[in-house]
């Protein structure tokens, strides 16, 4: 099994993938640095990544073909077509996401800029248009992100993703 974890920046995508890496014995791959190892993408003049969608597309889903138990995460994955079993979106209160961007040091724009895209709910949007609903686990980002990390193993489970992972679905509340 192969999950997408997408989400505008700052809603916790990172942290839930490590978490869930662990639990499940998977490996997390950003979507940054796999476009920097394979040679996607260029730094614009803010020094940020610009990754073609096409293009990393296209070697991700020739990545996600030989390999299994992968986590993708990141903010751009929810524009693509990737070839996996689930996509776990997160989401937060605008206001919320603008109170974690302010403590990373954001940038006053960059800030604006994603809690608009909250606000409008871009990846969300994205999302949908993107992958099948039945693939698609919404999740709110909870202020613990272990709380956040409940949510999804209980969404997994409830969509019978716990033999596919090698639990036991009687087991699922020990985990949580």
């Amino acid at each position: 099994m192969n999950i997408i974890i997408t989400g505008t920046p700052g809603v916790g995508k990172t942290t839930l993938a490590k978490l869930l890496a662990k639990k499940l014995k998977m490996k997390v791959f950003n979507e940054k640095n796999f476009a920097l190892k394979n040679r996607i993408g260029s730094f614009n003049e803010d020094n940020e990544l610009e990754i073609p969608i096409k293009v990393f597309e296209k070697k991700a889903n020739l990545f996600l073909k030989k390999n299994d138990r992968i986590i993708f995460e990141g903010h751009t994955l929810c524009e693509m077509k990737l070839k996996v079993d689930k996509i776990v979106l997160i989401t937060i209160h605008p206001e919320i996401l603008e109170l974690r961007l302010e403590s990373r040091n954001y940038k006053v724009e960059k800030i604006m800029d994603n809690v608009f895209c909250e606000g409008i709910d871009y990846c969300k949007k994205k999302v949908f248009k993107n992958y099948p609903r039945n693939k698609v686990i919404e999740i709110g980002s909870r202020q613990h992100v272990k709380e956040t990390f409940s949510d999804v193993l209980k969404s997994l489970g409830n969509v019978n993703a716990w033999g596919q992972f090698g639990f036991r679905r009687k087991k699922a509340k020990e985990m949580v």
